[in-house]
């Protein structure tokens, strides 16, 4: 992927390696693999260095001011769509937008929808607006912690991928390059999850969804929070490896 990308190709396009596999490779080209790669093996993600990642039929720009998306997290934007209407107006908060994978993947497959995507770090929310306006679709980006942005508004569903991971976990090193602030949560990596759960239902519509990503030992714990709370419908979706990735519920 990394040989594409210098050469100025896909990255997927790996048949077109197979049909040039005899062709020299450029000096400028060389120099700047064995840079990529070297980047690559102390650990920095692909989509960092390509500069992209491809998202639920998006193309994201991306660099080290935003999480790299993961696939997993494409479990999340299938539930909420599941649960929009295609064909009315409606309101949807995407909680930690980060690059602006969720908000967009939402925006682009219901168009009807007024999809707001607040973020506490501005660097992450300049990223996600670039995002935007380069794939032409529209959200209302706003700088806040959490629920701050939106004091007194509700939605239809709000939807997040909070840091999960405890402060103690032993993969950590291996996320060195992404931003700590939004992996990071706690002790047993809830404390964000946990201020999100407590605060939704002030600003969900009666009927409204809160669907959260979560970590893959962790979805007991939080249909506990959501159930704790007061939602109904307490339930979890498996990513496609099988694993208990997201949970939600609605609002009584």
């Amino acid at each position: 992927m990394l040989l594409l990308h210098v050469l100025g190709q896909p990255t997927h396009a790996r048949a077109w390696l197979l049909a040039h596999d005899t062709a020299p490779l450029p000096a400028a080209a060389a120099t700047r693999l064995q840079a990529l790669v070297t980047r690559r093996l102390a650990g920095e993600p692909l989509a960092y260095l390509t500069g992209e990642k491809a998202f639920h039929g998006l193309t994201l720009r991306v660099d080290a001011r935003v999480l790299d998306p993961r696939d997993d997290t494409e479990t999340l934007v299938d539930w909420a769509l599941a649960l929009l209407p295609a064909d009315a107006p409606c309101r949807v908060l995407d909680l930690g937008t980060g690059s602006g994978a969720i908000a967009l993947a939402v925006a682009r497959q219901r168009p009807l929808a007024r999809v707001m995507a607040v973020d506490a770090s501005e660097d992450a929310l300049t990223v996600a607006m670039d995002n935007a306006r380069r794939l032409g679709l529209h959200a209302d980006f706003r700088l806040g912690d959490w629920f701050a942005p939106v004091a007194g508004e509700r939605f239809d569903l709000i939807v997040s991928n909070p840091p999960y991971i405890a402060d103690t976990d032993p993969h950590l090193p291996a996320l060195a390059h992404e931003p700590h602030q939004a992996l990071v949560s706690g002790a047993d990596g809830l404390d964000d999850i946990r201020r999100i759960v407590a605060q939704a239902p002030a600003h969900l519509a009666p009927g409204g969804w809160l669907l959260l990503e979560h970590g893959w030992d962790q979805a007991d714990a939080v249909r506990g929070l959501l159930g704790a709370t007061g939602f109904a419908q307490v339930q979890s979706r498996r990513d496609l490896a099988g694993i208990e990735r997201c949970s939600g519920a609605m609002t009584k």
